[in-house]
C-alpha cells in the first residue's frame, strides 16, 4: 500500500489532483492512528537535540504531529507550516482545543519558499513526508536548511516499508494482494513525481542530500508501528479507508480477480470484509533522517 501511506501534510497543491482541503479526514485519522508511532520517534529526537526554542512542521497537514510536537517540547514554540490554509486552519483550532494555542501559529504559502518569512531561524524543523511532494527535493532541503539556527536539527521522515494490514492469503482472491498493490502504488508514486513542478529525479540517499545542504552529524533510525490482530474500531476504519482509496485511485490497474478481491474486502457484508474479519492488523515501519547545522 506504499503511496496510500505518505500523506501527512503538502507544500504544493497541484501534484496529480491532489485535493488537501478534502483530504482532511483522512489526513487526521491517519496521524492519531500513527501516534504511538510519532510519540517513539519524537521520544528518540527529544533525547537526542537540546529543548528547541521554535520548531516548524514543514508540509504539517491538519496540524495533528504539530501537537505531538508542541507536547514532546513543551517549552517550544510550533508553528505549522503548509501550502493550504483550510488545514491551516484545522491545526489553529486542534490547538486551542488541546492547549497550546498560546504558543503556536501558523505559515501558509508554497513550501518550501514561505519559509523565508520566518521571523527567526527555526532550532528544528521536522518534514514528515512532505518533502516528496515538492519537485526538487535538493533545493528544498537547502532551503530548509537555510532557515535552521546554527546547532538546529532538520528532520526528516521518508522512506521506510509500505504498510500491511491482510494475511498473505486473506482466505478468497489470489494471494498476494498487497504486494501487487504495492507494486502500482510505486508506479503512481513516480508519475505523481515526475508530474510535480520542477521535477528533479534525485537518488533518494538521505543522508548524502542533507550533507548536501551543508548539515553535519546525520543519524538515521526506523520505527514501528505495530498494531496486533484484533484492531480496533478507528484502525478498521482507516483500513476502510485505505482500501477505498485503492479502488479509486489505482483500481483500473488491478486484473478482475484483484478487483473483486478488494470489493469483498470493502463490502461490510461480506464475513470477509475489513470491518468484520479478526485477523487485520497495522504494521508499519518508517524512517526518520536528521542532521545537525553547524555552529
Amino acid at each position: 500500500m506504499a503511496h496510500q501511506h505518505h500523506h501527512h501534510g503538502t507544500g504544493h497543491q497541484g501534484d496529480t489532483g491532489i485535493d488537501w482541503a478534502d483530504m482532511a479526514h483522512h489526513l487526521e485519522s491517519q496521524a492519531e492512528l500513527y501516534a504511538p508511532w510519532y510519540e517513539r520517534a519524537l521520544a528518540w529526537l527529544g533525547r537526542e537535540i537540546t529543548e528547541p526554542g521554535l520548531i516548524v512542521d514543514v508540509g504539517s497537514g491538519p496540524g495533528v504531529v504539530t501537537g505531538l510536537l508542541a507536547e514532546t517540547f513543551p517549552g517550544a514554540r510550533v508553528i505549522a507550516a503548509d501550502g493550504s490554509q483550510p488545514l491551516l486552519d484545522r491545526a489553529r483550532e486542534r490547538a486551542e482545543r488541546l492547549g497550546y494555542g498560546d504558543r503556536f501559529a501558523t505559515l501558509a504559502g508554497e513550501l518550501p519558499g514561505s519559509l523565508a518569512e520566518l521571523d527567526y531561524p527555526a532550532d528544528l524543523l521536522w518534514a514528515g513526508r512532505s518533502l516528496h511532494h515538492l519537485g526538487d527535493q535538493r533545493a528544498a532541503l537547502a532551503a530548509c536548511a537555510e532557515r535552521l539556527a546554527p546547532g538546529g536539527t532538520l528532520a526528516l521522515m521518508e522512506g521506510g516499508l509500505p504498510t500491511r494490514f491482510l494475511p498473505r492469503d486473506p482466505g478468497f482472491g489470489r494471494p498476494g494482494l498487497e504486494s501487487r498493490i504495492e507494486a502500482l502504488s510505486a508506479d503512481w508514486f513516480a508519475r505523481m513525481r515526475a508530474d510535480l513542478p520542477g521535477s528533479v529525479a534525485e537518488r533518494e540517499d538521505w543522508a548524502a542530500l542533507l550533507t548536501s545542504a551543508g548539515l553535519k552529524h546525520t543519524r538515521t533510525r526506523s520505527f514501528l508501528l505495530d498494531l496486533p490482530a484484533p484492531v480496533s474500531d478507528r484502525a478498521r476504519a482507516y483500513v476502510t479507508e485505505q482500501f477505498t482509496r485503492v479502488r479509486d485511485g489505482i483500481g483500473e490497474h488491478l486484473d478482475a480477480e484483484d478487483r473483486e478481491t478488494v470489493d469483498r474486502l470493502l463490502d461490510p457484508r461480506d464475513p470477509g470484509s475489513i470491518q468484520r474479519r479478526p485477523d487485520l492488523y497495522v504494521l508499519a515501519a518508517h524512517t526518520v533522517h536528521t542532521a545537525v547545522k553547524p555552529a
